[in-house]
């Protein structure tokens, strides 16, 4: 893998004298995704926010398989390494979530702690890893086909963001989706859902790096992914916060803040 094939656009927030944060954004998400988060953050940390390929301003040069969670994780370690970070702190939702435990599962000398935000170690079975492959390559199928905003409200229609969409802050959120690029998009999923990547649930049972998993109090599915997760990780705490689905940050932000802080200090 080149690292030349990445053109990663990222910006940083607050003090360089703090500890610093990396912040990994979910799937239509890009550096704007943790931006209130960030700004309540910075009194205390140093924050980065990076576009994963596939979103942003983040160019990819290469080929498709640039987009695959392996091949983003070695940018991503590379991305460190130019920019002189030697350790930090880690934090990623949703699909930047699962990135977030294959980073840490295999760079462990990168992060003191992990904050994985409704977040999972991908499928277990080789036949559930298809069945969501097919899906996936229905809905990339979509967003290379359809109008953009279409495929926006018929993704959002689904019942993980029920809460969500009751925000009154929704349309705003809608507004930042909107500014990616579909056929991106599309590469990024075709190579980076949960159908495409390692199952990571042996690979949990030996982390040591202490992890914290959010999940919404609504949200029954990662409820039930993310106690497993404990169960197995004994270096991991799982905290449900309430009044909020999926997108914990965005529905809860004083809440996830806090358990930010207080995990991260």
């Amino acid at each position: 893998m080149n690292f030349d094939n990445y053109q990663f656009h990222y910006s940083f927030s607050g003090s360089t004298d703090k500890p610093l944060i990396l912040f990994l954004h979910g799937f239509l998400g890009d550096i704007n995704e943790f931006n209130q988060a960030i700004s309540l953050l910075t009194d205390q940390f140093y924050c980065l926010a990076v576009d994963l390929p596939g979103h942003g301003k983040t160019r990819i040069i290469g080929e498709d398989n640039c987009y695959t969670m392996a091949n983003t994780a070695h940018a991503l370690i590379k991305l460190l390494d130019s920019l002189n970070i030697e350790k930090c702190f880690l934090v990623g939702y949703s699909m930047g979530g699962r990135l977030a435990l294959y980073l840490v599962l295999n760079f462990p000398n990168y992060f003191h702690k992990v904050v994985l935000e409704s977040a999972s170690p991908g499928l277990k079975s080789e036949p559930e890893r298809w069945e969501r492959s097919q899906r996936d390559f229905e809905i990339t199928h979509q967003l290379e086909t359809t109008s953009f905003t279409s495929f926006i409200s018929k993704w959002y229609n689904q019942p993980l963001f029920a809460s969500l969409k009751k925000h009154p802050e929704f349309e705003r959120l809608v507004e930042y989706r909107l500014q990616n690029n579909p056929i991106e998009l599309a590469k990024s999923l075709r190579n980076l859902s949960s159908g495409c990547q390692p199952s990571l649930w042996e690979n949990l049972k030996e982390n040591k790096t202490p992890l914290l998993l959010l999940v919404g109090e609504y949200d029954e599915k990662f409820i039930k992914i993310n106690s497993e997760m404990a169960s197995l990780c004994e270096s991991a705490k799982l905290n449900i916060i309430k009044t909020c689905g999926h997108n914990v940050h965005f529905e809860n932000l004083n809440d996830f803040v806090k358990n930010v802080r207080l995990f991260l200090s």
